[in-house]
């Protein structure tokens, strides 16, 4: 955690809406590695070969809770019994259905199905890059304005505890450290946000730090 508490640009809204994407960027080559701070060429290639042959669509919602003074991220912890992720920090969400209009909707039924906010209470307003991950999902990272005043209501077989993060510190580059870990047999470089007894890291960290490319305009 940063040393000196960040400020929010106080026209943070203005700079959110004019730099997402309006659509998904549906071009492979342009999708992010779930987190990677660091890696070579041929790292990244190795890693490609892990990917299936077609990557399955899921999307996650990057949900900002619109405080006027202390706007903050909703984040979960997956249930530790499940197969992918188990026990990692994570924003709501899952994988596109059939019956899902579209990517946004799929990101707003995972949120209502996961944590219970009524979906009348966000507003998606637009969208981040793509983040691949070595599971074989091509994550869309939604992002919405949600409402105060909801209630939670988490489903425990999928989500183990549901927390807020301040956006000043997710925005703060401060907040952020590369780590060591290793990903299909190979020592890569994450990024990690470490708040209080959470450790955000993988492909959660990587989407935080395309939010805060968008606010703040400056890269990692």
């Amino acid at each position: 955690m940063p040393a000196i508490a960040p400020q929010l640009p106080a026209d943070w809204r203005e700079r959110l809406h004019s730099g997402l994407l309006a659509r998904p960027d549906v071009e492979l080559e342009n999708v992010r590695f779930g987190g990677l701070a660091s890696g070579s060429a041929s790292v990244r290639a190795h890693l490609k070969e892990g990917w299936p042959p077609t990557m399955r669509a899921a999307a996650v919602l990057v949900g900002i809770v619109d405080r006027s003074e202390t706007p903050s991220l909703l984040m979960t912890v997956r249930a530790g019994h499940l197969r992918h992720h188990a026990g990692q920090i994570s924003f709501p969400g899952g994988r596109l259905e059939p019956f899902d209009a579209d990517i946004a909707a799929a990101a707003i039924r995972e949120t209502h199905e996961e944590i219970g906010i009524d979906v009348d209470l966000i507003r998606p307003i637009g969208f981040l890059s793509d983040h691949v991950v070595q599971t074989g999902f091509r994550i869309t990272p939604v992002v919405a304005l949600i409402r105060p005043g909801f209630t939670l209501r988490a489903d425990s077989t999928e989500v183990a505890d549901v927390f807020e993060l301040p956006l000043k510190l997710a925005l703060a580059i401060e907040s952020y450290r590369a780590r060591q870990r290793t990903v299909r047999d190979v020592q890569v470089e994450v990024w990690e946000l470490p708040f209080g007894e959470y450790q955000i890291w993988g492909a959660t960290a990587g989407i935080l730090l395309n939010l805060r490319e968008v606010i703040s305009g400056a890269h990692a």
